[in-house]
C-alpha cells in the first residue's frame, strides 16, 4: 500500500495537471502544451492567460487562450488569432498583453523579432469576446521602430488608476513606456513632448509587468537568458508610474527540485479573497529544449513592508479561488 501511495504521489508531482491532485488544486504546469510568456488577466467572473505558443520561430504563427472560473479547471480556446488575420506576420508571434476597454477586447503582440530595417514589431488586434477570433486593428505595426535600443516586443498595457493607459515594452536590456490613444491607434505625447521614455531598471533584459498596491507601483521584469537555468523575475517599486524605480530584488529563480529558468511572467490579482498568484513559465528538469517551456501559477505573497517575498515553485499549483 505505501508503494502504491508513493508511485502515486510521484506521479502527481511529474505531471504536475489538476487531475493529479484531484481537482484540488490547478497542479503545474496547469494546462498542457508548449506555452510561454503568459499574460494572466481577469474579465468579469473568469481568469484568463494569454501564453506565447513556445516553438521554433517560423511556428508561431498563432495563439491559444485559456480560461478558468477557479483557477483549476481551465478551457482551452484554439487559435484565437493567426497568420491569415495578422497579413504582414511571418514569425515569431510573441507575448500577447490583453486589455477591455469601451465593451472590446484588444490583444497586444509582438510580430516577426524585428530588427533594424525590418517589418514587424508590436501589433494590436480586436474582438468582442476574450476568446476572439481577434482581428488586425491596424493592419500594420503601432510600433516598428527600435526606440531607445528597446526592441519592440514583450508589451504590457498598465491602466493607471485616473484611467490613463501605459504601454511598458521592449527587449535587448532596454525597456520604454509610452501613454496610448483613447483610440489606441497611436500615442500621446508627454508634456515634455516626448512620446517614449525609456525606464529601464537596473538588470532589466525583457518581459515588463506593472501592478497597484497599496498605493505603490510593483514593476516586475526577467532578467538572464530566456534558454537557460538563469532566466529569473526581478521586480523595484516607485511611487508613480514613471519611476524612477527602485531595485528590490529576485523573486523567482530557478529551484533544482522544481524547474529550471522560471521567468516571463505576469501577476493575478482576486479582490474577493485577497490573493496574489504570479503566472510563469519554465523548463521542466532535465529538458535542453529552449522552447520546452510550460505555464504555471504559484502563490505571490508579501512582507508586512509590502516587499514580495521569494516565490516557491510547487508542482501543485494554486488551490480554487473564484472571483465571485
Amino acid at each position: 500500500m505505501k508503494k502504491t501511495l508513493s508511485i502515486l504521489l510521484l506521479a502527481a508531482a511529474v505531471t504536475g495537471s489538476a487531475a493529479a491532485y484531484g481537482q484540488k488544486s490547478s497542479g503545474n504546469p496547469v494546462f498542457e502544451g508548449r506555452y510561454a510568456d503568459p499574460e494572466g488577466i481577469v474579465f468579469g467572473d473568469t481568469y484568463w492567460i494569454y501564453p506565447t505558443y513556445s516553438a521554433p520561430y517560423d511556428e508561431q504563427l498563432f495563439f491559444d487562450a485559456f480560461s478558468s472560473k477557479d483557477l483549476v479547471k481551465w478551457t482551452k480556446h484554439e487559435r484565437i488569432i493567426d497568420s491569415s488575420r495578422i497579413k504582414w506576420l511571418r514569425r515569431a508571434l510573441w507575448a500577447p498583453a490583453a486589455i477591455e476597454k469601451d465593451g472590446r477586447y484588444y490583444l497586444f503582440f509582438g510580430a516577426n523579432d524585428v530588427h533594424e530595417g525590418e517589418i514587424g514589431g508590436i501589433g494590436v488586434a480586436v474582438a468582442d469576446s476574450p476568446a476572439g477570433p481577434f482581428e488586425d486593428y491596424l493592419g500594420e505595426p503601432l510600433i516598428g521602430e527600435i526606440i531607445n535600443g528597446a526592441q519592440p516586443i514583450d508589451q504590457y498595457v498598465f491602466k493607471d488608476k485616473d484611467g490613463t493607459l501605459y504601454m511598458y515594452y521592449g527587449g535587448w536590456r532596454h525597456c520604454n513606456v509610452a501613454k496610448l490613444r483613447d483610440d489606441l491607434r497611436g500615442f500621446v505625447p508627454f508634456d515634455d513632448g516626448e512620446i517614449f521614455k525609456e525606464v529601464t531598471p537596473e538588470g532589466y533584459v525583457e518581459g515588463p509587468f506593472m501592478f497597484i498596491r497599496d498605493g505603490k507601483y510593483y514593476f516586475m521584469w526577467s532578467e538572464g537568458g530566456w534558454t537557460g537555468p538563469d532566466y529569473r523575475v526581478a521586480y523595484a517599486i516607485a511611487d508613480n508610474p514613471l519611476g524612477p524605480f527602485v531595485r528590490k530584488g529576485v523573486i523567482l529563480r530557478t529551484d533544482e527540485e522544481v524547474a529550471t529558468g522560471a521567468g516571463h511572467h505576469s501577476v493575478l490579482h482576486n479582490p474577493r479573497s485577497g490573493h496574489y498568484y504570479i503566472v510563469y513559465h519554465r523548463h521542466p528538469l532535465g529538458s535542453r529544449d529552449g522552447n520546452d517551456r510550460v505555464t504555471c501559477i504559484d502563490r505571490m505573497e508579501f512582507d508586512a513592508n509590502g516587499d514580495i517575498l521569494p516565490v516557491k515553485m510547487t508542482f501543485e499549483g494554486v488551490q480554487r479561488d473564484r472571483l465571485k
